[in-house]
């Protein structure tokens, strides 16, 4: 399990204290999870240990529980967004103290957990929780949003002016991703079907392609920046929609050489992102919330003991916006 252990394989549980949690002990389809009692982690240099009251829910979460994925194989506790209260830190930690509202993500992939009423993390992997966000709202934000803001502002350096064009735009990056690029003053486009239209519109997007009636590599062009999390064909058709020396990143890291060659044979670039725990991007996403430019869209939640049936339902490919498991 990830979180018993404390780094350097130092026990820092208290035996006597469990936890509810969600756990496998196999991979394969939602009905491998199953509700457990672990032990209740006690937090180590520099971590926080988080009561938690949500914990969202993605697609690597999916990924993981039927392939491994990076995680190897089970058992393990999947689950990287988190919004909790702190209820301990461990030694040097400043940032917070008990009874401190946070969500975060945890770092991704080894620090996987949040689906359990307890989970340890870096205390710099955290940020104050917005006050204008329940706990439900907030464990929606962090994973999906620090994607988008770390493939729009820290990688494609997206600028006011600019146009950026966001596949699967009504998805979980793609609704943070529309609001972040209109925070900075860009031009949206969003790919997405049509009856996710009216959310984008309500989001920012300017113009909105229903990718099933048609091809946005026509009817889209010279756009500074992509933002593709689908990879594949979407990927390699997006670079006609970029003007010379633009910008499309892939938050599907891995297995993108020839998207790359591509990119570089017709003048731009393509860039494989992986997401990072981020104290001061997770910080920025906050401010961005309590201005009322960024807002989580929760499609459903589901108690912890249901995780199964939400890992079902975010399987189907069709949610708009996040699914999150309430803890508490």
């Amino acid at each position: 399990m990830p979180f018993p252990l404390a780094p350097g394989g130092d026990s820092m549980v208290s035996m006597s204290e469990t936890m509810r949690a969600i756990s496998q002990n196999t991979l394969g389809g939602p009905e491998v999870l199953t509700e457990v009692e672990l032990p209740k982690p006690t937090p180590a240099q520099s971590q926080l240990l988080v009561r938690v009251h949500a914990a969202g829910l993605n697609p690597t979460d999916w990924k993981h529980r039927s392939s491994g994925l990076w995680l190897g194989q089970p058992p393990f506790v999947l689950g990287w967004d988190v919004s909790g209260v702190v209820e301990a830190v461990g030694v040097g930690v400043t940032l917070f103290k008990p009874g401190d509202e946070v969500f975060g993500m945890l770092p991704y992939p080894h620090g996987a957990g949040s689906f359990a009423e307890y989970v340890t993390g870096p205390a710099r992997a955290f940020a104050a929780k917005p006050a204008n966000l329940d706990h439900v709202q907030a464990a929606a934000v962090p994973l999906a949003a620090l994607t988008a803001w770390q493939a729009l502002v820290d990688t494609a350096r997206l600028r006011s002016g600019q146009r950026v064009l966001i596949h699967a735009a009504a998805g979980g990056v793609g609704h943070f991703a529309v609001q972040i690029a209109k925070s900075l003053g860009a031009h949206v486009i969003g790919t997405a079907s049509a009856g996710k239209h009216d959310l984008l519109r309500s989001l920012g997007a300017d113009e909105v392609v229903d990718y099933r009636e048609t091809d946005f590599a026509e009817a889209v062009r010279d756009v500074d920046v992509v933002l593709d999390p689908l990879a594949g064909e979407t990927a390699m058709r997006s670079l006609r929609t970029l003007r010379k020396d633009g910008i499309l990143v892939t938050i599907l890291p891995v297995g993108q050489e020839a998207l790359i060659a591509e990119a570089e044979r017709v003048g731009v670039r393509a860039v494989p992102m992986l997401v990072e725990a981020d104290h001061a991007g997770m910080t920025a996403i906050a401010e961005l919330i309590e201005k009322g430019e960024l807002r989580p869209v929760v499609a459903e939640s589901f108690p912890l003991a249901e995780a199964a049936k939400a890992h079902a339902r975010g399987e189907t490919g069709r949610t708009a916006g996040k699914l999150v498991l309430v803890v508490r």
